[in-house]
């Protein structure tokens, strides 16, 4: 008979639910709902903004946020990263993409959702 872990996984449980409970009290979360993910399977993440005052690309997105975390609204599935991880994701994962819609044309990265699993593994 096979003793029970029970005190091990009580253990885990609640170090896994004090992490939940800290994501949800955070205030600095940038959420994105990304209405395409499902037919492309990725997600866009924007790191250029063209500024037509000055005429020229700049900084965006994940390249100045100050939240700490991302949140991905994948049609009621929300998938919550911390904002440096993304960046190392997108750094290892992202492929550069220009998303040429006027009046706001960006640069960025695309991820799969996967990818940010597939991070925690390295």
């Amino acid at each position: 008979m096979a003793l029970s872990d029970f005190d091990l996984d009580l253990k885990a449980g609640q170090l896994g639910e004090a992490s939940v409970a800290n994501i949800l009290s955070i205030d600095t979360v940038e959420v994105k709902t990304d209405f395409k993910w499902k037919q492309t399977g990725n997600l866009y993440i924007e790191t250029e903004c063209w500024y037509n005052g000055r005429s020229a690309w700049g900084p965006s997105g994940l390249s100045v946020t100050k939240a700490t975390h991302w949140a991905f609204n994948l049609e009621g599935i929300i998938v919550v990263v911390e904002t440096e991880t993304l960046k190392k994701v997108c750094e290892l994962f992202g492929r550069p993409i220009e998303c040429n819609i006027e009046p706001n044309p960006t640069k960025g990265v695309l991820i799969r959702p996967e990818d940010i699993l597939q991070y925690k593994k390295f």
